[in-house]
This record gives structure tokens, sequence and C-alpha cells, in this order.
């Protein structure tokens, strides 16, 4: 059960963290990938799709840069629409893990409903 938690908070989170990644510097899906993994454990695998929906969406652009290694490498960049989904998705964020922090704080008094709002406790 702890994985499928771990798996799905990973998802949910995933977008926020590349549009947070491509807000540091424009990079290519492999780099990004790295760095994702690196960080949070996420698969490569997911990468690729997310990049797509989020060209469709118009928050990422694309542009391509010669490698002396290999073939071209096709770079990403927030458009304004990418980093308008950021702002947003980033407060939304921290209002979330706030409100769990609370939820998890032992310290915390426990939530009291009174009788006169019609519940028990």
């Amino acid at each position: 059960m702890p994985e499928t938690i771990d798996i799905q908070l990973k998802k949910g989170a995933l977008t926020l963290c590349v549009l947070a990644v491509l807000n540091r510097r424009e990079s290519y899906a492999y780099e990004i990938a790295s760095t994702l993994s690196d960080a949070i454990g996420m698969g490569e695998g997911t990468i690729y799709p997310l990049m797509r929906r989020m060209q469709a969406d118009g928050q990422v652009e694309t542009y391509l840069v010669e490698s002396p290694s290999g073939p071209s490498r096709k770079y990403y960049r927030l458009t304004d629409a990418g980093r308008a989904a950021l702002e947003a998705q980033r407060s939304e964020w921290r209002v979330f893990a706030q409100a769990v922090e609370t939820i998890l704080d032992d310290t915390a008094a426990p939530a009291v409903v009174t009788s006169e709002e019609g519940d028990e406790q």
C-alpha cells in the first residue's frame, strides 16, 4: 500500500516539478527526466508523454539544438502560460502541503466539533 501512495503522490506532483525545473533553465527531456529521477525517483518513461501534453496545452515550447555527439536535441522552455501554471500550481501545492503537515502534526490539538454544529464528537 505505501508504494501506491508514493506513486500517486509523484504522479500528482510531476507536472509541477517539470514546470519548476524548466523555470530554472531550458532543458531537454532526458535531462529533465534525469533530474527528476535523481530528486524524487520518477521513472524516465513518464516524462515524454507529459512533455507532449504540456506542449499541446501551450505550457512549453520547443526548439532544436545541434549536438556535437549525436542528433539534435529538442529543448523545452516555458511559455507565459507555463509560467502562469507554475505559479498557480506552486501556490496550490503549498496550501495542500501545509494542510497535510497540520494534520500530521502530533502536537496539534485535536479538532473538536461542538454539539451546536449538529455533530457529536
